[in-house]
């Protein structure tokens, strides 16, 4: 089993910045890709980004692209998102998850584990 704590969220306003960690413990972290969702009010959990065991392979919704940055550091046990240039259609609640296999995928039912998730407001 894999526990997951997301930090770093808050308010802030439109072209602001964030960066959302993701601290696990529990099995070996460098054996899972791990993924950031996020849900606003009334919508569908959604894929934002991806990153493989190895780090090197990542994968990113069209929406965030250019703007948000997920990385990792399997020393740390911890995986990163970046958020440049925040919208407000960014706000929503957002968790890490980890994944199966060398890269994981873009679906809910792809990820095991679930974090508790981070608010991130932006205002206009």
């Amino acid at each position: 089993q894999v526990q997951l704590v997301e930090s770093g969220g808050g308010l802030v306003q439109a072209g602001d910045s964030l960066r959302l960690s993701c601290t696990a413990s529990g099995r070996t972290f460098s054996g899972y890709p791990m993924g950031w969702f996020r849900q606003a009010p009334g919508k569908e959990r959604e894929f934002v980004a991806r990153i493989s065991r190895s780090g090197i392979v990542i994968y990113y919704t069209d929406s965030v692209k250019g703007r948000f940055t997920i990385s990792r550091d399997n020393a740390k046990n911890t995986v990163y998102l970046q958020m440049n240039s925040l919208k407000p259609e960014d706000t929503a609640v957002y968790y890490c998850a980890a994944g199966r296999g060398l890269y994981g995928g873009t679906e809910t039912r792809d990820y095991d584990y679930w974090g508790q998730g981070t608010q991130v407001t932006v205002s206009s």
